[in-house]
């Protein structure tokens, strides 16, 4: 679909809706190696394919497919963000800080969540406006201006908490985001749901989003067509950090307190689970799926390290594995084209 006004490149800047016999055979790899993962894990442990513990793989993955499409987006611009955790982090102690004053200062139950709600988001909006405008109209690489913003949000959320859990959050916020459901689906998945597909159609069927896609296949070819490069790149971080924000209210609410060690290492879990699912490194390839996928994977992988009972800090060193093996398949993706 194209829109009459917009500039003839951006029907080269939508993925390909008839992806060739190699395409189809790498799209196919990563379905079969969740099955794979499946199996193997629950050879050595059977609860992997329990009821319940299928449950809580799908809860864990709508949090990290939030942050995976978050990342997806900045990625597909040749981008990424590493302070996304931080970022997280920030949110979690700005929005409980914000619940617990309104809450104490006795608004109503519907102020309180809404307060809230402004708090976080709008810490996650300013966030990626910051890493927007440094990357987008300062030239600073995305590595250097999100590896300083990555300090920056984990300056604030330490300091503003003091190194503490924020208490006071209302049994509501955990009500609403967290124990909540919608049609009988946890409030969790159906958010990531709903998100994911908003998302696609903003990727798939918007100007803003084939404008990404040709500024990350071709920038010189996208700033010839027209396009406000820089505007799309700003916007790309807005919107990246604004989800990130969203899946940090989430988690919040899970958690029933502000976090000020929440992010972790979130920002790789990302860009893992973003590039394992075949979003390009290089730009101008990837989308929701791929983004769902990739969180997929590394949920389960996660969840049948900790079920068998690997060390953390052996996960952290498959994770980095992860990120690399994601990074040459990449590559092989792209030479095969």
């Amino acid at each position: 679909m194209s829109d009459a006004s917009s500039p003839p490149a951006l029907a080269m800047a939508a993925p390909s809706n008839a992806p060739t016999l190699r395409q189809r055979l790498w799209q196919a790899a990563l379905p079969i190696a969740l099955v794979v993962l499946l199996l193997g894990f629950s050879a050595v442990d059977a609860r992997v394919l329990g009821l319940a513990n299928l449950l809580n793989v799908a809860q864990q993955t709508s949090y990290l497919a939030l942050f995976a499409m978050a990342q997806t987006v900045v990625i597909l611009t040749r981008g990424f963000d590493l302070s996304l955790g931080p970022t997280v982090s920030m949110v979690s102690v700005a929005s409980a800080m914000a619940l617990a004053a309104a809450a104490a200062a006795g608004l109503s139950p519907v102020a309180v969540l809404a307060l809230g709600l402004a708090a976080g988001l709008g810490i996650g909006l300013a966030a990626g406006a910051f890493n927007g405008i440094v990357v987008a109209f300062l030239g600073v690489s995305p590595f250097v201006a999100t590896l300083g913003s990555y300090n920056i949000a984990i300056g604030v959320a330490t300091t503003i908490s003091g190194g503490r859990p924020v208490q006071g959050v209302p049994d509501l916020f955990s009500d609403v985001l967290y124990r909540g459901s919608v049609f009988g689906v946890p409030a969790a998945i159906a958010i990531a749901i709903l998100v994911a597909l908003l998302l696609h159609l903003v990727l798939t069927g918007t100007v803003f989003g084939r404008s990404l896609y040709l500024v990350g296949t071709n920038p010189r070819a996208a700033a010839v067509a027209g396009l406000p490069v820089k505007r799309i790149l700003a916007l790309a971080y807005l919107l990246c950090s604004g989800l990130a924000a969203l899946g940090a209210l989430m988690m919040t609410a899970r958690t029933g307190s502000g976090e000020p060690n929440l992010g972790g290492s979130l920002s790789l879990q990302a860009i893992a689970a973003a590039v394992v699912g075949g979003t390009s490194l290089a730009g101008g390839r990837g989308g929701v799926g791929t983004a769902v996928l990739g969180a997929l994977f590394v949920t389960i992988l996660s969840n049948g390290m900790n079920l068998t009972r690997i060390d953390g800090y052996v996960q952290m060193i498959v994770l980095g594995v992860i990120v690399i093996l994601g990074v040459v398949l990449d590559r092989a993706r792209l030479s095969g084209r």
